[in-house]
């Protein structure tokens, strides 16, 4: 039986973390960190996340703005807005919410944000730095993963690493952080062969392709480490990831529940972020 990695836990404990850090902060510099979070359009699900990261600013003692654009923001108006808080001094990260509605240029808008106050590290700037491992700022998933498996004392060192999934998001930077921790990456997509026989070598198993509960035991290398990256929903209404736990939980040696494993410490990092930027900001006055 597997031990669960509780994200729950961990967030709450590094978040604590962070709020105490914060104080400190503020304490010695007199500033306080900023976040302002950008969504455009009606999307339930980037309304949820939207504030959630806002209950995580109050929780931890930062300075939030909140803009809810209607739909049918142009792009000037949006570019107008991303330029106006890149010259805010209380702002020391922008975080424009994604999907965009379709009319939107997501990649310009995205490099539009001061590589110095992308607190998500989409911007090629940002993005080339994680490359190289002379970073700031790190993708919050990833990085979430990331601490996840070292409060749990799982090293990467050594491992054999698979990450299923190749976006620029979660799977690309996933396979370079891996990397940077010393572990022999493999990362699969929609046209590796046999992809089973390439999941069971995996020390450490990686899934984020977004597929509900497609990881079944017959990927799975017996003592296995499963972290689901997945958030789906089944026809029932209930929340799972592209892993599926029963069959999987007997075979692994960890595995990362939905929800409550990886979920949760997304917008931890993102505060980490943050606060991140804030030091940066207030090193260079």
């Amino acid at each position: 039986m597997a031990k669960l990695i509780n994200g729950k836990e961990i967030s709450a404990q590094i978040r604590a973390e962070l709020a105490e850090e914060t104080k400190a902060f503020i304490a010695e510099t007199g500033i306080t960190p900023g976040l302002a979070v950008i969504i455009v359009g009606d999307n339930p699900a980037s309304q949820v996340y939207v504030r959630n990261k806002r209950r995580a600013c109050e929780e931890i003692g930062y300075y939030s703005e909140a803009y809810e654009l209607p739909t049918e923001t142009t792009q000037e108006e949006l570019m107008a807005l991303v330029r106006r808080l890149n010259g805010e001094e209380k702002i020391h990260g922008i975080l424009v919410q994604l999907p965009l509605p379709k009319h939107l240029d997501e990649h310009e808008v995205l490099l539009a944000i001061d590589p110095k106050k992308d607190v998500d590290a989409f911007h090629p700037t940002n993005v080339g730095h994680i490359m190289i491992g002379d970073y700031a700022y790190l993708p919050c998933t990833p990085a979430g993963v990331m601490a996840l498996l070292e409060k749990s004392g799982i090293s990467p060192a050594g491992k054999e690493v698979v990450v299923v999934g190749r976006s620029n998001i979660v799977g690309k930077p996933q396979a370079m952080l891996m990397l940077h921790q010393n572990a022999t990456v493999t990362v699969c997509h929609s046209r590796t062969v046999d992809l089973p026989a390439v999941c069971r070598r995996a020390d450490i198993l990686v899934a984020a392709i977004g597929k509900a509960d497609f990881f079944t035991a017959e990927y799975i290398k017996e003592g296995a480490v499963v972290i689901d990256v997945g958030m789906n929903r089944r026809a029932d209404g209930k929340l799972t990831g592209d892993v599926d736990f029963a069959s999987v939980e007997p075979k692994a040696s960890y595995i990362t529940p939905v929800p409550g494993g990886v979920g949760p410490m997304t917008i931890t990092m993102l505060m980490k972020n943050t606060l991140t930027a804030a030091r940066l900001a207030a090193a260079k006055k």
